[in-house]
């Protein structure tokens, strides 16, 4: 990993077409702009970890309905 310091204002570049600014610092907070092509998938790590909980849940319920659907088909 890579760790650079930037103050309000900077950025820094990935590659040729990926620029990252630094809008805003406020206390624990800072705000970051981004501009990068539309085909770059930008996504919040925070809101990753909830869509594989929310499809980890949902096989589990896929799971339990065929376990059941099983059980009453077997009588």
């Amino acid at each position: 990993m890579l760790v650079l310091t930037r103050k309000k204002g900077q950025s820094i570049k990935i590659g040729d077409n990926i620029e990252i600014s630094i809008m805003d610092v406020e206390e624990d907070k800072v705000s970051i702009g981004i501009v990068a092509p539309r085909n770059i998938e930008i996504v919040r790590t925070e809101l990753l970890d909830v869509k594989n909980e929310n499809i980890t849940a949902a096989n589990a319920q896929k799971d339990g309905l065929d376990k059941l659907r099983k059980f009453f088909t077997d009588l």
